[in-house]
C-alpha cells in the first residue's frame, strides 16, 4: 500500500509538473521496509522529446541561450540558497528514498548547494579563452560556447549530490538541462525540480523526465537534438550509452564501476589507515564508486590490522537510516541486496573466510548486509576483481611494494586508489605506479572540487569536477583569427 505521507512524483517539462504521456506510473520503495512510500510518472520516448524540445526553445529562442553571465549567475546562486533552506527536508527525503544515514545525507545536501556555487565562482572566474597576437597582423582568440541541450543519467548512490554536480556545472555554463534520474531514488530530482522552479529559471532551462532506462534513458541518448550525455553509474550500462550515442556523434562523459585498492604498508600509521579503511567501504552503505573494496595489507602488520578491522566490524551501528547514530543503513532495493549476498556466498565458495557484523532483528524487513570482512582473500577471485558495490571489503596480504603494484593494477578497474605510508618517496612512486584517475596518500576520500574526478580503463572516459567539466565538457571551444592589418594574400587566377 502506498504511504500518502511522500506526495507522488511528476515529471517536469517546460516549467510545468506533468503526468506522463501515457499516464503510466510505477512504485517507488522504501529500503527500510520494502513498503512502496509514493507513485512515479513512468516516462517515455513522447515525454522525452516533449522535455527536449522544451530544453531546444529555451536555449535557441528564449532567454537562457543570450542571457549575459552575470544575470545566469543570479539564478545558479539563488538555486545553492534554496537548496540551503530546503537543506533539512532534502536530507529526510534523501534518506527515505536511498536507505542512507541522515547523517551522512545531511553532509550530501550541504554540498549540493556548494556544486552551485562552486561552478557559480569557477564560471565567472575561468570561463574565458586564451588570446595570441601574430606580429602586426593577426589576433588569434578562443571563446567558449554552451552546447544546447544535454542529457544527464544519473545514479541512485547518493542521488542528490550527485546529480547536483552534473546539473550546476550544465546550468552555469549556458546549457539547458533534460535529467533522467535512477529509477530506484526519484525523490531528490524532483525536489531539485521544486527548487528550480521557485528559483525562477526561464521555462524549459531544466526538465525532469523519470522512467527507466531502457526506455527514457535510452531515448535521450538517442535524441538527435542531445549534444552530449553526461553518466554516472554501471560500467555495461555506460557501454551500451556510448554506442547508443554513437550515431548522432554525441560527446559522452562516462563515470563508471571502480574496484579500487587501499594499500597499508608497514610502516603507515596503522590507526589512521584503519580509519580511513573503514569509513572508505561502509560509508554510504557500501554503494559508492571509490570505495577501497580491495584492501591490501602488509604482511607484518597484517594479523594486527585484521583484528583491528574485527572490532570495528562489530562495532558498527546498523540501524534506522533516519536516527542521527545509525553508520550503515539498508541497501537501495531488494534486486541489489540478492546481488550482494549472492557474492558473499561466492567468497565462501572461493575460499574466504567471512566475518560479518550484526543486523538487529528489528531491522529484517529492511534490505540490510551487516558490514562484511572477505579475509585469506585472493586478487584473482570474482569477489575481488568485480565489483559488488556494498559494504564487503575484501583483504588481500601482500609482502612487496612490486607485488602490490602489480596486483592493485591487476584489475579491469582503474577509478580510485589509497596509500598508506610514512616513506613519503614511496607513497609517490607507488600513487604514480597505479593505474587509477585518482590517487589519495595518507588521505581518505576527501574531494577538493578543483581537481578531475573520473577514472581509466573500465573506469570511465572523461573527467568532471572543475575546469575540466566547463572546458572539456559542457562548452565547445570556438577559435576566432581576426586581421589587424595588411598581409599577404596568394592571389590565384589574377595574371592569366
Amino acid at each position: 500500500m502506498v504511504n500518502n505521507k511522500v506526495e507522488d512524483v511528476k515529471l517536469y517539462i517546460n516549467g510545468e509538473f506533468v503526468e506522463a504521456a501515457g499516464g503510466d506510473t510505477f512504485e517507488n520503495r522504501n529500503p527500510f521496509t520494502n513498503e512502496a512510500i509514493n507513485l512515479v510518472a513512468k516516462g517515455n520516448q513522447d515525454d522525452i522529446d516533449l522535455a527536449v524540445n522544451a530544453a531546444e526553445e529555451a536555449f535557441r529562442n528564449g532567454p537562457w541561450g543570450s542571457m549575459k553571465l552575470t544575470q545566469r549567475m543570479k539564478y545558479i546562486d539563488k538555486i545553492a540558497d534554496l537548496i540551503e533552506e530546503e537543506a533539512e527536508e532534502i536530507a529526510l527525503l534523501e534518506s527515505l528514498d536511498s536507505g542512507l544515514p541522515i547523517s551522512q545525507t545531511r553532509k550530501m545536501a550541504a554540498r549540493g548547494a556548494e556544486n552551485f556555487r562552486f561552478y557559480s565562482r569557477m564560471v565567472q572566474a575561468r570561463m574565458h579563452g586564451d588570446a595570441y597576437q601574430v606580429d602586426d597582423e593577426f589576433i588569434n582568440y578562443t571563446v567558449y560556447k554552451p552546447l544546447g541541450v544535454v542529457g544527464l543519467i544519473t545514479p541512485w548512490n547518493a542521488p542528490f549530490m550527485l546529480l547536483t554536480w552534473k546539473v550546476a556545472p550544465a546550468l552555469a555554463t549556458g546549457n539547458t538541462v533534460v535529467l533522467k534520474p535512477a529509477e530506484l531514488s526519484p525523490l531528490s530530482a524532483n525536489i531539485l525540480a521544486k527548487i528550480i522552479q521557485k528559483a525562477e529559471l526561464p521555462n524549459g532551462v531544466f526538465n525532469v523526465v523519470h522512467g527507466f532506462g531502457e526506455t527514457a534513458g535510452e531515448a535521450l541518448v538517442q535524441h538527435p537534438t542531445v549534444k552530449a550525455i553526461s553518466f554516472t553509474g554501471e560500467t555495461t550500462t555506460g557501454k551500451r550509452i556510448m554506442k547508443n550515442g554513437a550515431d548522432s556523434l554525441k560527446k559522452t562523459s562516462m563515470e563508471l564501476g571502480g574496484k579500487s585498492p587501499l594499500i597499508v604498508f608497514d610502516d603507515a600509521d596503522i590507526e589512521q589507515a584503519l580509519d580511513a579503511a573503514v569509513w572508505g567501504i561502509f560509508s554510504f552503505n557500501g554503494e559508492r564508486c571509490t570505495a577501497n573494496s580491495r584492501v591490501f595489507v602488509q604482511k607484518d602488520v597484517k594479523h594486527k590490522f585484521v583484528e583491528a578491522l574485527k572490532e570495528r566490524v562489530q562495532n558498527i551501528i546498523v540501524g534506522d537510516p533516519s536516527e542521527d547514530k545509525t553508520e550503515l543503513g539498508p541497501l537501495i532495493d531488494k534486486g541489489h541486496f540478492q546481488k550482494v549476498t549472492s557474492y558473499i556466498e561466492l567468497a565462501k565458495q572461493e575460499g574466504c573466510e567471512v566475518y560479518q557484523g550484526e543486523v538487529p532483528e528489528q531491522l529484517t524487513n529492511g534490505n540490510y548486509v551487516p558490514p562484511t570482512l572477505l579475509l585469506h582473500a585472493k586478487n584473482d577471485m570474482r569477489v575481488c576483481q568485480e565489483e559488488i558495490f556494498g559494504p564487503v571489503m575484501a583483504v588481500i596480504e601482500f609482502e612487496s611494494e612490486e607485488e602490490v603494484i602489480k596486483m592493485a593494477n591487476d584489475v579491469a578497474y582503474g577509478l580510485a586508489g589509497y596509500v598508506w605510508t610514512n616513506d613519503i618517496k614511496r607513497g609517490h612512486r607507488v600513487a604514480q605506479a597505479i593505474d587509477s584517475g585518482m590517487i589519495w596518500v595518507n588521505s581518505q576520500n576527501v574531494r577538493d572540487l578543483r581537481i578531475p574526478f573520473g577514472g581509466m580503463k573500465a573506469s570511465g572516459i572523461g573527467r568532471e569536477g572543475g575546469h575540466f567539466a566547463i572546458f572539456e565538457f559542457y562548452t565547445e571551444p570556438k577559435a576566432i583569427h581576426v586581421a589587424i592589418g595588411d598581409h599577404h594574400i596568394p592571389k590565384f587566377g589574377k595574371n592569366k
